[in-house]
C-alpha cells in the first residue's frame, strides 16, 4: 500500500524547535511562517510547555510533528498515541526497536481516536536508527557483525508489517529504502548539515543528497537557527529543490 503523498515544497522542510522556552520557538515560527510548515517538537520544548506549546504552533495555522520516539509496552504506546491525536498534531514518532506489536498498537490506537474525534489521523512514523548511532556503536547495543544498514532494513520491514506511515532515517540509508520499499513509506531524514557542522550526528547528509535519494522531508534545526541568516539558509536549501 502506497503511503507516500505529494508534498509542496514548503513542505518539505521540518524545523526542528529545540529550545527551552516556548518564547523563542514561537518567534521562529512567527519568523517562518509561509517559508515552511512544519515544526518538530521533540522532548527539550515539550517538558517544557506541553500541549499548551503545541496549540501555540497550530493556532498559527502550521503543522507540528511531534518527536517524543515513543518505546514502551503495547498497552502504553497505544494509549499514548491516543493522547497525540487530542493533542492535534499531524505526524509523531514510535521507535521501531520498540517492535512490531508496539508499532502496531500506535497505529491503532491513532486511528481508533481520529475515528471518535472525527479528525484526520495523525501520520504514525517509525525512528529506524539514531543518526547519532555508527556500527561501533551499535555494536555495544549487541548488533554484532551488523551495519546501520541492516538494522534499518530488518526494522523497516516490521514496520512495514505494523502499518505505520513513514520511517525517519538518515540520509545513508534512506535511498536503500526508498528502492527496497517503493513509495510504501514516508521518509524523513534527520541529521542535515548545510555547512561543516556535525556534532553529535555521525551519519548525515546534505539537503541534495537526502532529497535526491529519496527524502521526502529533512529535519533541520540548528544550521537555521544557529545562521546570521537563516532566510539565506532556507533559500539554499529550496534551490536543491529545484
Amino acid at each position: 500500500m502506497a503511503r507516500r503523498i505529494e508534498l509542496k515544497e514548503e513542505d518539505r522542510i521540518i524545523l526542528a524547535l529545540d529550545f527551552l522556552e516556548l518564547k523563542e520557538a514561537m518567534d521562529w515560527v512567527r519568523r517562518l511562517n509561509g517559508r515552511i510548515t512544519t515544526f518538530k517538537v521533540g522532548p527539550i520544548l515539550f517538558l517544557g510547555c506541553g500541549v499548551d506549546g503545541i496549540k501555540g504552533i497550530t493556532d498559527t495555522g502550521m503543522k507540528v510533528f511531534l518527536d517524543l520516539k515513543f518505546h514502551d509496552i503495547p498497552s502504553t504506546v497505544k494509549k499514548a498515541s491516543i493522547q497525540v491525536v487530542r493533542c492535534g498534531v499531524s505526524m509523531f514518532t514510535v521507535h521501531a526497536l520498540g517492535g512490531l506489536e508496539m508499532m502496531r498498537e500506535a497505529v491503532i490506537g491513532a486511528t481508533v481516536e481520529s475515528e471518535r474525534l472525527n479528525v484526520i489521523r495523525p501520520k504514525v512514523i517509525a525512528v529506524t536508527v539514531l543518526t547519532s548511532h555508527n556500527k561501533e556503536s551499535l555494536e555495544q547495543l549487541g548488533f554484532r557483525g551488523k551495519s546501520s544498514l541492516d538494522v534499518v532494513l530488518r526494522l523497516a520491514e516490521l514496520a512495514d508489517k505494523a502499518g505505520v506511515d513513514g520511517l525517519v532515517t538518515s540520509g545513508e540509508e534512506v535511498g536503500v529504502l526508498r528502492r527496497e520499499f517503493g513509495d510504501r513509506f514516508i521518509l524523513i531524514t534527520p541529521g542535515i548539515r548545510v555547512g561543516t557542522l556535525q556534532e553529535d550526528q555521525k551519519r548525515t547528509a546534505t539537503p541534495r543528497e537526502a532529497f535526491s535519494r529519496g527524502a521526502d522531508y529533512i529535519v533541520i534545526g540548528r544550521d537555521i537557527t544557529g545562521s546570521k541568516d537563516p532566510e539565506a539558509v532556507l533559500d539554499e536549501i529550496f534551490l536543491s529543490l529545484s
